[in-house]
């Protein structure tokens, strides 16, 4: 029997672990910290067992990882370099749904030489953009064409009817990674020029984006440029990434910024302080003015009415004490998103991913499309857990069956990984629709 081990008990692994626990011959141990989270995904299944494991014990992450076949890293991606040691080491494959970091790419001929595969980047974002394009680059190139545009756009969102408060964003997870990206500088390629954009003015550089009639904004996605490397793309003259939000959100975030709720400085003042009283110090209200007149002083022409309404929608300006355990803005603002924006019960989320090329060929020039739009199920699993997991899920399947037979650190670019994956995605209804259109 086939032994996996799955590190992490996060939101997105049920769908993982419960795929897995129907692989025929398949064992899977959960590790994580709270073992009642590992319990519950479990549920009782005969080949399924939890254990509760703190990841900075090493001699019992030892242990786990020398007891299987293949380890699954779902923990936050800090800990993976970790966990890819000990595979090279005891000679056990890997997958993660993170992105490939320096410090794993090292791992390159340490894992060749121990015969293993370590997967990364096989979730939704990295993963299905990567296999989608790698699909159609492909194509492209097997009949004499080659992709001289690509652009790629992807999103969590709340769906349509389920987009109820004036963010047009909801979090069934820890607001602080989506906040924090509000940070990145970004960098891409656009007919030639390589375009720069400081942090600060992320949100300034959006674009309006419309995918099923559907209408979105969009602004980069940190550095696009890697990509035509990744993707072979050399004769690219645009590769842009983008990342995708209802409309409203980036005025919105840019003002955030601006007023410094961002920032990971530790802060003795914040304690025994309300909102009203934290915005008042970061825009240096004045005697007699409103806080709200105030944000708009400070703000200026960045602020319109709908930025002022969502800032107070917020409590921003209310009187409502500051949480005393966050000793940083962003805590407080992580705290404040996650409290304003979750899911109800029963709301569903929505996963956009679209793909626009430019492929010219010696006798004609196309546009090609492909577009995802997957929806959570109502009490159950949501869109974001399904579309990252159950890629890994099923090239950790195909990993142990001999079907993905490669070694090394390796992204999902290549057709013996996506063509299978992307196969069985769309028997679980998880489908990239390509169309083309001749230019």
């Amino acid at each position: 029997m086939k032994k996996v081990l799955v590190l992490g008990a996060g939101l997105v692994s049920r769908p993982l672990v419960r795929y897995l626990l129907e692989v025929p011959d398949c064992e899977v141990t959960v590790a994580t910290r709270t073992v009642s989270k590992a319990d519950k995904l479990i549920a009782g299944h005969p080949h399924g067992r939890a254990v509760a494991l703190n990841v900075e014990n090493e001699a019992e992450l030892r242990h786990l990882v020398s007891q299987c076949d293949l380890a699954i890293s779902l923990l936050p991606y800090i800990h993976h370099v970790k966990v890819a040691n000990l595979c090279v080491e005891l000679k056990k494959h890997m997958v993660t749904t993170s992105y490939i970091s320096p410090a794993m790419k090292a791992l390159e001929k340490s894992a060749r030489t121990a015969g293993i595969l370590i997967l990364n980047e096989i979730g939704v974002d990295p993963g299905i953009d990567h296999m989608s394009a790698m699909r159609i680059i492909h194509s492209v190139e097997k009949i004499g064409g080659k992709v001289v545009s690509f652009k790629s756009y992807c999103g969590g969102l709340p769906a349509p009817e389920a987009n109820t408060n004036p963010f047009g964003y909801k979090f069934s997870w820890s607001p602080r990674g989506v906040l924090m990206a509000g940070r990145n500088d970004a960098k891409y390629l656009e007919d030639g020029k390589i375009i720069e954009v400081p942090g600060k003015e992320l949100f300034k550089n959006r674009w309006p984006l419309t995918v099923e009639n559907m209408h979105f904004e969009t602004y980069p996605n940190r550095n696009s440029l890697p990509y035509l490397e990744t993707y072979g793309l050399k004769s690219a003259r645009t590769m842009f990434r983008g990342t995708i939000r209802n409309v409203g959100w980036c005025d919105t975030l840019f003002c955030i910024a601006k007023l410094g709720l961002l920032s990971d400085e530790k802060r003795a003042d914040l304690a025994g302080s309300t909102f009203d009283g934290l915005i008042r110090k970061l825009v240096s209200a004045k005697a007699g003015e409103s806080t709200p007149q105030a944000l708009r002083r400070f703000l200026g022409a960045d602020a319109n009415d709908k930025v002022i309404a969502d800032l107070e929608w917020l409590g921003l300006t209310s009187n409502e004490a500051l949480p005393e355990t966050d000793p940083t803005l962003l805590d407080v603002m992580t705290t404040r998103f996650l409290t304003k924006m979750p899911y109800g019960e029963n709301e569903r989320d929505m996963l956009v991913l679209y793909h626009e090329f430019i492929a010219e060929y010696p006798d004609k020039k196309e546009k090609i499309t492909s577009t995802l739009i997957d929806f959570g199920i109502p009490g159950g699993d949501s869109s974001m857990a399904r579309t990252v997991s159950l890629p890994a899920a099923i090239a950790t399947r195909l990993i142990l069956e001999g079907k993905i037979n490669l070694t090394g650190v390796l992204a999902p670019v290549m057709p013996e990984i996506y063509n299978p994956v992307l196969s069985e995605l769309e028997s679980l209804d998880i489908i990239c629709r390509e169309r083309t259109f001749t230019l």
